[in-house]
């Protein structure tokens, strides 16, 4: 049964009255109007417009019928994990019931939901069961997928190709809709230049260029060409604003950034995602140079929806409305909830462990504490939000589609691809790879993640949708048959966190290892069989890193080295002397404390196909091509870390600054990446040395792959502003593209920077401004390009 116009009294028949009265108003329902194939973007934008227009209305019609407290509960989103809600954490203690609230109307919203049989139970309360009959909405974080499995953010940001974070984030929203999940909390668009937070997994890394294309790449899958596409669900890029600065590194940690650090760095990602259209935004937690960022009207009205025309709706992290009072920001939950309402929050996440603080709104109201119009404002935009879904006309899922879709062999292939174009070639000295399997006897494969299928999935998956993965061990043993001998050691546990959190009770780890560290003499055994493996093996390839849940949120760490007793296993490998290759499975950078294997693949966290696609890695039927999105510093010491550092006055030792290091350089630099073949730039030239400015300007270059395998290079675009306004970093990334090329093939790289490349925000001016002077420009395969040319900009 659909959806219908609110009525004073549930009847059947009112209920189709009701309907067809609300449609008559509307005049033209929600995806009526296709904007595909007009004769120009004026039409489209026409289209558009009308479309809109019709959303709108129908909104306002239903939104007219309702009454303060049915308005409230709109704006209430509550955690569901059944009516029980078992679980150890005391958080999710419900102490009040879920389904007797939606019944009430008390609920617009509902997460962690991921069965299609459960969510149309809920739905059907909300549809059927309440005066106005409107469809929850059903979020939930799929964040790199489903049930198929995609190489984690940051990995996928590691491609340096948008199209496969846009197709991997198709998938997953696909697999999510016909689940019935129509919202998702993602991307997550925070810049991360602390390697300790272990947030830094969802992100695209700590450039802003990078991450705007990956965030408006993600909403593109995430929403298709526009809310409401089928098999599409809505796009919530998060956490908005500064997240990813928090002091230390330390996961829920305070903020405080500079104006200019928000703008330049912090804010593009989220610009890029909301003019790719996405249709919410999730506010962060913390507080934002001592205003938490929920009650930020600065960032919510001024920022997000003045400056930037955001017309959808805000949404709160999980419980951050309530704690605000926890915060200092609010006397008590009321006054939160009038607070966050008014600095253009709209729906409040919460746990049921009472009642949402956004059903005083009601009482507010008729105090006089808030008035009517920031009320329906809210409301406004979460109902549009459901129209233009088609939740009124689609509120049910269907099961077996359901089960259909996640079975899409295509959707295996897509997640494979993915984890190929992911992985970053960090060492390769002596050619070990990619392995000759014509000479290669014998593999010796160990570490504790060798055999690992749900820890190589990364953070960030949830049992609900039963996800899978294929090992590296079931991979590579596929691929190789029965030509080369793979013989299988962990040689030590899965190292364990120190504390437990929120995240391992909803989400626990399910890669047992075959023996456990408190038993010491099965231990010591399985180390002494690893090591005997490598030595009769003609190679070894060890599967190292960090554990699922050491990443993502409430997990952050203090330092880089391998976790448990894995260093001292590959330590032991290496004084073997047979040549080894390090696969890392990892959220970070790794610190190897000096040890040196002969090949170091980063395959991240490598999602669903990561078996299969490490083996084609590793045996050359795919080839590296990504490239770091982070600067891979040496241990967590020198964290927080960009290479896009303002420069120093100091003209000595700008990287020695530490007296008990070396270098404070990072041990591989942004953007870098080895390939299996070699690439050579050359013959860089401007177009114009000199250009106005507004005017645009061509740097072209050729680029030659000059080894002996077609292979894909990521061509990086830099400059450097040599005086202005205000001080401007040595050097920033401006354009990238990865490029195919074949053995010897020579291609013309042409870049094209526009005023915007060359505008920054300025704390002088306190705007965006271009500066008249003399412009570097360097293109390469990382940071460190040193093919250089210049050009000037005149007033």
């Amino acid at each position: 049964m659909k959806a219908s116009l609110p009525t004073a009294r549930r009847t059947p028949t009112r209920r189709v009255l009701g309907r067809l009265l609300l449609m008559a108003t509307c005049l033209v329902p929600a995806g009526a109007l296709v904007v595909g194939g007009m004769a120009n973007r004026a039409e489209a934008r026409a289209a558009a417009s009308t479309e809109d227009e019709a959303v709108t209305a129908r909104a306002k019609a239903l939104l007219a019928q309702m009454t303060p407290e049915e308005k409230a509960g709109q704006l209430v989103q509550y955690f569901y994990l059944g009516e029980a809600s078992a679980t150890s954490s005391e958080a999710m203690t419900s102490a009040i019931s879920v389904e007797d609230a939606v019944a009430r109307g008390e609920v617009g919203s509902l997460l962690l939901m991921t069965d299609p049989v459960e969510i149309n139970r809920l739905q059907k309360i909300a549809v059927e069961k309440t005066r106005l009959g409107i469809p929850l909405l059903f979020g939930f974080d799929v964040i790199h997928g489903f049930r198929t499995i995609m190489p984690v953010p940051l990995a996928m940001a590691a491609s340096w190709d948008p199209s496969v974070a846009e197709k991997g984030q198709a998938v997953a929203a696909a697999e999510a809709r016909a689940a019935g999940v129509n919202w998702t909390f993602a991307p997550m668009v925070d810049i991360a230049r602390d390697a300790r937070w272990g947030r830094i997994v969802e992100g695209a890394g700590e450039d802003p260029v990078l991450g705007a294309a990956m965030a408006a790449a993600q909403v593109r899958g995430f929403q298709g060409e526009k809310i409401g596409t089928p098999g599409r669900i809505l796009a919530g890029p998060k956490h908005f604003a500064g997240y990813g600065a928090s002091l230390g590194g330390r996961d829920y940690d305070e903020v405080d950034l500079s104006d200019s650090e928000l703008r330049n760095v912090y804010f593009p990602p989220f610009k890029a995602a909301i003019d790719a259209g996405a249709g919410n935004i999730m506010a962060a937690y913390m507080q934002l140079n001592g205003v938490p960022a929920t009650t930020s009207s600065w960032l919510l009205n001024e920022v997000l929806r003045k400056e930037w025309g955001f017309d959808g709706f805000v949404v709160s992290d999980a419980n951050n409305v309530s704690s605000l009072v926890r915060q200092g920001a609010a006397a008590n939950p009321e006054e939160a909830a009038v607070r966050a309402i008014r600095s253009g929050l709209d729906l409040s996440m919460e746990m049921p462990a009472k009642n949402s603080p956004m059903l005083s709104l009601a009482q507010s109201l008729k105090d006089g504490t808030l008035d009517a119009k920031t009320l329906d404002t809210a409301v406004l935009r979460l109902l549009e939000a459901k129209v233009r879904l088609g939740l009124f006309e689609q509120p049910y899922a269907d099961p077996a589609k359901a089960k259909s879709v996640a079975a899409k062999a295509e959707h295996r292939d897509i997640a494979r691809m993915a984890a190929e174009r992911a992985a970053v070639l960090l060492e390769n000295s002596k050619g070990v790879l990619p392995l000759d399997t014509s000479k290669t006897q014998s593999i010796a494969l160990i570490g504790p993640f060798a055999n690992a299928p749900h820890d190589q999935l990364g953070p960030w998956v949830f049992p609900g949708p039963k996800p899978v993965g294929v090992s590296v061990l079931e991979g590579l043993k596929a691929k190789l048959g029965d030509t080369v001998k793979v013989t299988y050691a962990p040689g030590v546990p899965i190292p364990k966190r120190i504390n437990r959190s929120f995240f391992d009770d909803i989400n626990p780890p399910v890669d047992l290892p075959e023996f456990a560290e408190a038993d010491e003499a099965k231990t010591a055994a399985e180390f002494d069989r690893a090591v005997a493996a490598a030595k009769d093996a003609d190679v070894a390839v060890l599967v190292l890193g960090e554990a699922q849940n050491m990443a993502g949120e409430a997990a952050s760490r203090a330092s880089f080295e391998l976790p448990g007793h894995q260093q001292r296993l590959l330590e032991e490998v290496i004084a073997t002397g047979k040549p080894v290759v390090v696969v890392l499975m990892n959220a970070r950078p790794i610190n190897l404390q000096g040890a040196k294997p002969d090949a170091l693949l980063e395959a991240w966290y490598p999602g669903s196909e990561g078996g299969p696609a490490i083996a084609n890695l590793l045996t050359g039927d795919a080839v590296p091509g990504g490239k770091l999105p982070i600067s891979w510093i040496r241990d967590g010491s020198q964290a927080p870390f960009s290479y896009d550092r303002m420069i120093s006055h100091a003209p000595w030792g700008a990287d020695t600054r530490y007296w008990d290091q070396a270098s404070n350089a990072p041990l591989y630099e942004f953007g870098y990446g080895l390939s299996y073949t070699t690439f050579e730039y050359g013959n860089l030239t401007v177009a114009k040395d000199t250009v106005a400015k507004g005017e645009p300007v061509e740097v072209s270059f050729d680029l030659t792959n000059t080894g002996s395998r077609a292979a894909d290079e990521v061509a990086q675009l830099y400059i450097h502003q040599r005086s202005g306004t205000s001080s401007r970093p040595e050097r920033q990334l401006k354009k990238f593209r990865r490029i195919a090329l074949q053995p010897g093939e020579t291609q013309r790289v042409t870049f094209t920077l526009t005023a915007d490349d060359l505008r920054y925000w300025s704390s002088v001016t306190k705007d965006w401004i271009q500066d008249a002077s003399i412009f570097d420009v360097w293109a390469g395969g990382s940071s460190k390009a040193d093919l250089a040319g210049e050009f000037t900009v005149t007033p």
